[in-house]
């Protein structure tokens, strides 16, 4: 059993790698498809960014994530595991087919699926999950919001500027912007896999209060207290999932929703960055796909709402409502195999 809990942190650890990956485009399409950083300087810059997040912020959204939506009481290492097993296999289908999913909400979700399958919809926490779900729907309206304004002030501000002036500012002025929207990213994402570790060490407690040695550090009884290589070992696999890249969805995300310039891309990260700390603050694992998709729509429809290719978006939305029910049933269904086979 002691193998078997190293092990699901190990696959934590994927997941948290394979969302870097899926999500990279979150933090760099933008710079991409404005063309101020080639691809591979753009993921170097997002995962430093991504890493240094564990130096800044607190834990908040781990312990929503560790406590606050599942019980804790009826979470076994099979649960954690096939939720896991739920939220990377509905990435990696996202993935394949270009779509900007959510990561958080296909963790949430396959969690959810394999408690619901172990213990019934009494393993759900529905404070918890009110703000997830408010979230899954306010995080892009919010990002909207905040990058439709950020760009009507830019325009209102630099209106006597010429173009060539403006697109040199902002060139510079999104290094800075595209940076903060990766820290923002590493900070919400990263916790949620440090929340579905806790949880996991909560629910094998009694495997490790003996344990000497490396193993001793596997001991944890509250949900409240993080320990420091649960926090490193998070922030270093999204850091390094983000430095390989998704380079499907950034094609979507940088060009195919709507065409950016530098002050646009400026806007759009900003604006996606204030809405995802601003949830990081008060604990809420919210959607970071979701926040800065918005923010690069409400960025598009400053021009005009034609500039937004609405059909694409469409399709994102439509990945977005299926996410946690498909990852909630294809984690209900892993649950069921992995109880079998320990049989």
């Amino acid at each position: 059993m002691t193998t078997y809990i190293v092990i699901i942190v190990a696959v934590a650890f994927l997941f948290d790698f394979i969302n870097g990956f899926h999500d990279s485009a979150n933090s760099i399409a933008t710079i991409v498809g404005t063309r101020v950083l080639t691809p591979l300087v753009a993921v170097a810059w997002a995962a430093a960014f991504n890493f240094l997040a564990a130096f800044t912020v607190g834990t908040a959204v781990a312990k929503t994530v560790g406590k606050g939506m599942i019980d804790v009481n009826l979470v076994t290492p099979n649960v954690i595991l096939a939720g896991l097993l739920g939220a990377i296999v509905w990435n990696l289908i996202t993935w394949w087919y270009g779509l900007p999913s959510s990561s958080s909400h296909a963790l949430v979700g396959g969690y959810a699926g394999a408690a619901v399958a172990k213990a019934g919809f009494v393993a759900i926490i529905p404070a918890g999950w009110i703000k997830t779900l408010i979230f899954i729907v306010a995080s892009p309206l919010i990002g909207g919001a905040a990058g439709y304004m950020l760009m009507v002030s830019f325009y209102w501000i630099f209106r006597w500027f010429t173009p060539a002036k403006v697109d040199k500012i902002f060139r510079r002025m999104q290094l800075v912007s595209a940076a903060l929207f990766s820290l923002s990213h590493g900070a919400n994402d990263a916790q949620k896999t440090m929340g579905i570790i806790v949880g996991l060490l909560i629910s094998a407690e009694g495997l490790f209060a003996q344990e000497t040695g490396w193993m001793r550090h596997l001991h944890l009884t509250d949900a409240d207290g993080i320990p420091l290589w649960v926090e490193m070992g998070a922030y270093t696999a999204i850091a390094l999932g983000t430095l390989f890249g998704g380079w499907r969805i950034v094609h979507t995300m940088g060009t195919r929703i709507t065409k950016l310039r530098p002050v646009g891309g400026c806007a759009a990260e900003t604006g996606g960055a204030i809405a995802i700390l601003i949830a990081t603050r008060f604990g809420i694992p919210v959607s970071t796909t979701h926040t800065i998709t918005g923010a690069i729509v409400g960025v598009g429809a400053t021009t005009r709402l034609s500039a937004v290719r609405w059909g694409v978006a469409g399709r994102i939305v439509w990945a977005w409502v299926l996410t946690i029910p498909a990852a909630a049933t294809i984690g209900a269904v892993a649950l069921v195999g992995l109880e079998l086979l320990s049989r």
